[in-house]
């Protein structure tokens, strides 16, 4: 697809995803590694896992949240890096206002990829997909990065067509064909369509967007409820919604892989006291208490277990979240079975008001 979209009266969305953004951002501080293949993740001896892989690593079916041993085994001349956060938070903080300059209409999705609103923000003498390839360039010149761009209607076909043509790929939709440019794509690519629901669509021999979209409208709400009419509206290829321009966080969160499993009830205590002083932090610098405390424990066969506890008032003090993450962790870790894995978060936010403890 790659006519342009020409009406200024009708909403015109970009979709801008960066292209393997964590190992972009390493081959641009270090050019030796361009053209090699790059993961960023854990070190394979202490359980790393793949935060991110590059289009060399990826060529050997590297994927992100796999095992780095898993990785190596599939690509052993792969070079690992730790992650640095705070240079992807740099690069994306310099993407995103260069974003904002061409539209102040600007949803941030994650560190590596926004909306933007560019109804009325094309000049004249562009069209939107010469406006966007200059966006692309501008980003290549001045951060040496890779974006990808959809062009649509709305967030929804704008988001897809970003991911058709990557990476340094450039999709427009113009208007109408929306359902024909989603019609021969896999149902998991419909935003909605889960595992389970795509093992009940295959039932009726729904296998791509274009089989949704041909079904009975009447007959999907009576086989998946409210879900069924918005998923029969989105293979339609349509999506009304605006664009969320303050994104707040619903929750912050820790996590620890051990070198070893671990059942000393020491160790998981200092564990857990460490992560309550970080979430302190940042709750603090955010200016949020928090009500809900969530603890995570994965045991040494991969099952995992999510628990949380919610009171008032709420707090952002590194005390009263260690309290309810030992709290917990006492009453649901079964203590015969070791864990690989801890995790701790917070959730269900109040803005700006210091409430007292929670005990």
């Amino acid at each position: 697809m790659g006519t342009p979209l020409k009406s200024r009266t009708k909403r015109i969305i970009f979709h801008v995803d960066l292209d393997a953004f964590f190992t972009s951002v390493e081959e641009v501080e270090n050019p030796a590694l361009k053209g090699k293949p790059l993961i960023v993740g854990g070190r394979p001896d202490k359980r790393g896992v793949v935060a991110a892989a590059n289009y060399a690593a990826r060529a050997f079916k590297v994927r992100s949240a796999m095992t780095t041993a898993q990785a190596l085994r599939r690509c052993p001349k792969a070079i690992i890096i730790p992650p640095q956060h705070n240079l992807y938070r740099k690069y994306s903080e310099q993407v995103m206002a260069i974003l904002r300059q061409a539209s102040p209409v600007l949803e941030q999705l994650s560190i590596d990829e926004a909306f933007l609103d560019m109804s009325a923000r094309i000049p004249d003498a562009f069209t939107p997909l010469e406006y966007a390839r200059q966006l692309q360039k501008r980003i290549k010149t001045e951060l040496q990065l890779s974006a990808s761009i959809g062009i649509a209607g709305n967030k929804l076909v704008a988001k897809i067509a970003s991911d058709f043509d990557k990476p340094g790929g450039l999709t427009t939709v113009p208007p109408g064909a929306e359902a024909a440019f989603l019609s021969l794509l896999p149902i998991r690519e419909l935003w909605g369509v889960g595992p389970k629901t795509a093992e009940g669509l295959a039932q009726l021999g729904v296998v791509t967007i274009g089989d949704l979209a041909r079904q009975s409208e009447a007959e999907l709400v009576r086989l998946f409820g409210i879900n069924g009419a918005a998923m029969w509206r989105r293979a339609q290829g349509i999506d009304n919604r605006p664009l969320k321009t303050v994104r707040v966080a619903k929750s912050i969160s820790q996590e620890t892989t051990f070198a070893q499993d671990v059942d000393d009830p020491q160790i998981l205590g200092d564990t857990l006291r460490s992560m309550s002083a970080q979430l302190s932090r940042r709750l603090q610098k955010k200016g949020f208490t928090a009500r809900t405390v969530t603890l995570k424990l994965r045991y040494s066969d991969f099952s995992t277990l999510t628990r949380n506890a919610t009171h008032d008032p709420a707090t952002h003090h590194t005390d009263d979240i260690y309290r309810q993450a030992r709290y917990l962790l006492q009453t649901h870790w079964n203590s015969a079975r070791p864990l690989r894995l801890i995790g701790l978060g917070v959730s269900n936010f109040v803005e700006g008001v210091e409430q007292l403890p929670l005990f």
